[in-house]
C-alpha cells in the first residue's frame, strides 16, 4: 500500500512540474527549437535583457501585483478583523459567503462584469474607461476574498483574554491592535499578502478585460505573441519567475513557522526555565 501511495505521489508530482521543468530546460537551449535541446547556453537570458517591451511588460506586473497585494492585504485584515467582531453570527456568515464569491465565480464572468462596469462608470464621468487604475481596482477586487480567508482562521485561534488584558491595562483599541491583535495574526496575513500578490502576477483573463489600450503585462504579453511566435527568452522571464516566486514560497513557510514555534506554550515555558535558571546562577 505504500508503494501504491508513493508512486502515486510521484505521478501527481510529474503532472504539474514537467512542464515547468521542460520550460525551464528549453530556457538555456541554444537554438529557438522547442524540441531538440541543441546544447546549454545563456542566450536567451541576455536576449530577454534587451527586450525594451518585455522589460516594460515585467515592470507594469510587478507594479501592479505589489500595489494589488498591499492594499488588498490592508483592506483584507481590516475587514476579517471587523468580520470577527460581529456579534451577530447569522449576518457573519452572510457577510463571508458574499465575500467568497468572487473565488467561486469563473474568471471571465468577474472580467465581463467589471468590464461593463468600467464602461458604465466611464460613460457617466466622461473618463477613460480602461486604464492603470481600473486593473488596479479589478486585482484588489479579485485578491481581497483570499486575504481575508488567510486571515480569519488566526483571528479563530488567537486567545480573545488578551485583547481583554490589553484593555484593562489602558490600551485603546488601535494600540490593542497593532501590540496585540496584528501580531498574533501576522502569519495569516503574511500568507494572504503572498496569495494576493502570485495571483495578481498570474492573471490573464481579468487584466485582458479591464486593461486600456498599449498597456501590458507579462501574461498579456505573452498572449499577444501567440499570434505569431513565442520566442525561447519568455521562457527564460516565465523560469525567473517561478524561481522567485518558489523562494518567496519557501520564505514565508520557514517565517511562518519560526513565528508558530516562537508562540508554542511548551517552547515559552523551556525558554521561560532557562532564564529562571540563568538567575539563580547569576
Amino acid at each position: 500500500m505504500k508503494t501504491l501511495s508513493r508512486i502515486y505521489i510521484i505521478l501527481i508530482l510529474l503532472f504539474l512540474f514537467a512542464p515547468i521543468i521542460v520550460m525551464m530546460l528549453f530556457s538555456f537551449n541554444s537554438t529557438r527549437s522547442t524540441a531538440v535541446f541543441s546544447g546549454f547556453s545563456l542566450k536567451w537570458y541576455r536576449e530577454l535583457f534587451r527586450d525594451e517591451k518585455a522589460a516594460e511588460a515585467l515592470l507594469n506586473t510587478l507594479k501592479l501585483a505589489v500595489l494589488s497585494s498591499v492594499i488588498a492585504t490592508v483592506l483584507g485584515t481590516l475587514a476579517a478583523v471587523g468580520l470577527s467582531r460581529l456579534k451577530r453570527r447569522w449576518v457573519r456568515n452572510t457577510v463571508q459567503s458574499v465575500t467568497n464569491i468572487p473565488m467561486m465565480n469563473p474568471d471571465i464572468v468577474t472580467a465581463v462584469s467589471m468590464l461593463m462596469f468600467f464602461v458604465f462608470v466611464g460613460s457617466a464621468l466622461g473618463i477613460a474607461s480602461r486604464s492603470f487604475a481600473t486593473v488596479l481596482i479589478a486585482h484588489i477586487t479579485f485578491n481581497l476574498p483570499y486575504v481575508i480567508l488567510s486571515v480569519m482562521p488566526k483571528i479563530r485561534q488567537m486567545d480573545k483574554h488578551l485583547l481583554e488584558a490589553a484593555a484593562d491595562l489602558g490600551c485603546t483599541p488601535i494600540e490593542t491592535f497593532f501590540r496585540v491583535e496584528l501580531p498574533a495574526i501576522l502569519p495569516g496575513v503574511l500568507s494572504g499578502l503572498l496569495m494576493a500578490f502570485t495571483l495578481s502576477i498570474d492573471d490573464f483573463i481579468i487584466t485582458q478585460f479591464t486593461k486600456g489600450e498599449g498597456f501590458y503585462t507579462l501574461p498579456t504579453y505573452i498572449y499577444s505573441m501567440t499570434k505569431k511566435k513565442v520566442t525561447p527568452d519568455m521562457y527564460a522571464l516565465s523560469t525567473l519567475i517561478f524561481l522567485v516566486i518558489l523562494t518567496l514560497l519557501i520564505l514565508s513557510n520557514l517565517l511562518q513557522a519560526r513565528m508558530e514555534a516562537r508562540r508554542d506554550p511548551r517552547k515559552i515555558a523551556a525558554r521561560n526555565a532557562k532564564k529562571k535558571k540563568k538567575l539563580k546562577e547569576n
